[in-house]
């Protein structure tokens, strides 16, 4: 008797669909699945909107209704270009790695110049025979003028683009092993500020530093790979307890001061250690423990390294991400030296990298143009 009930329970739970017998499991399953395919396109793609671009590649592959969603919302960023001093001449090169294009613009405004720092879309810039200091936007050709200052061997950085009221800059300069000379200025300022501040380690700080903006803070990584802090709001200087990064073999004999690059990328900060014709090192400081750890992966962010300043990206497709950019190309101009963390290799293949070679002053990274009319392309 039970078993004729069970028998009856099971028929009853069945249902036919397209001439097949279906349990209702499996019915109630497809319709989940088919109540996901058939919603309002508006929500799709507020949801699709909300990922990453390695998501959103995935979530293209369920059906041709979200493939055509999440192409319409897919935001891919731009890498920035190269951009290459000239030694004579006003007429500066600016090199696209994603297309391997490079291109030309006379930018007269820059004669007498040197490039300093890059962030934002803006160039910091100094005249030595002036010792003015001052912004510049490349594409805008605006320029925002700074209290005169003398800049001889120390790094400088900014905060935020010029255009922001937070936009401070920040210089530090070696007095000795226990002194440096620290200097502020912010657009619309009158003069600079200098003061000096005692090191409670030994602080090296010369022009061979590296110099990134990071959480409201100025890093500042010496020679040695001791990290100094500098607070803007509070006016405070302090040497982190944080054991440097271990370097390359044979690091401080080859390229002990062209090698080493730091970027920040949503409040981590990354050094990158390169050597010759070993592999590059990659550290992200961990606040928290206090130390160095070294990167097996970037996990698709994409580091863009020059001697000046380096920069982060995400959301990049193809090959570059999880990769290094460094400010170096090869084979007349076409190929930009790059290090791929996933297949642990430079690429091109068997090329020397040794950085004594590279004015570490004749590039930059910068943030590409919107309009590419003003430019003249070589190919």
């Amino acid at each position: 008797m039970a078993g004729r009930k069970r028998r009856k329970l099971r028929l009853l739970s069945e249902t036919f669909k397209n001439g097949k017998r279906v349990s209702m499991e499996e019915n109630n399953e497809q319709e989940h699945h088919e109540s996901w395919s058939v919603l309002p396109v508006e929500l799709l793609e507020l949801i699709i909107s909300r990922l990453t671009l390695k998501d959103n590649i995935r979530t293209s592959s369920v059906c041709k209704r979200w493939l055509s969603v999440a192409l319409s919302v897919r935001k891919v960023n731009k890498p920035p270009w190269l951009m290459y001093f000239p030694k004579l001449g006003r007429v500066f090169e600016f090199y696209d790695p994603s297309q391997r294009k490079t291109y030309s613009l006379e930018l007269p405004e820059l004669h007498g110049c040197r490039i300093c720092y890059n962030k934002d879309g803006w160039l910091l810039l100094y005249k030595p025979r002036t010792q003015r200091v001052l912004f510049f936007n490349p594409f805008t050709r605006e320029m925002i003028k700074l209290p005169r200052f003398e800049m001889t061997y120390q790094i400088v950085a900014f905060s935020t683009s010029p255009k922001s009221p937070d936009c401070i800059l920040f210089t530090v300069k070696h007095v000795s092993p226990t002194v440096v000379a620290i200097s502020t200025c912010h657009p619309g300022a009158t003069e600079w500020t200098t003061v000096n501040y005692h090191n409670r380690l030994p602080f090296v700080s010369s022009i061979w530093n590296k110099l990134v903006f990071c959480n409201g803070l100025f890093y500042c990584l010496s020679l040695t790979g001791w990290l100094g802090v500098y607070d803007p709001v509070e006016h405070t200087w302090s040497i982190r307890i944080v054991p440097p990064p271990r370097c390359p073999d044979n690091f401080f004999v080859k390229n002990w001061w062209k090698g080493k690059f730091m970027a920040e990328h949503e409040g981590d900060i990354f050094v990158i250690y390169t050597c010759y014709s070993e592999n590059p090192i990659i550290y992200k400081l961990d606040q928290v423990n206090k130390e160095w750890v070294e990167m097996k992966t970037l996990e698709g962010v994409t580091l863009f390294a020059s001697f000046l300043s380096s920069h982060a990206r995400t959301d990049l497709l193809g090959m570059m991400r999880n990769s290094v950019y460094f400010s170096k190309v090869r084979f007349y101009g076409k190929r930009c030296i790059s290090y791929s963390l996933d297949k642990r290799r430079y690429y091109p293949r068997k090329q020397c990298h040794d950085w004594g070679e590279q004015d570490p002053f004749e590039s930059i990274w910068v943030e590409p143009p919107d309009d590419l009319s003003a430019f003249s392309w070589e190919g």
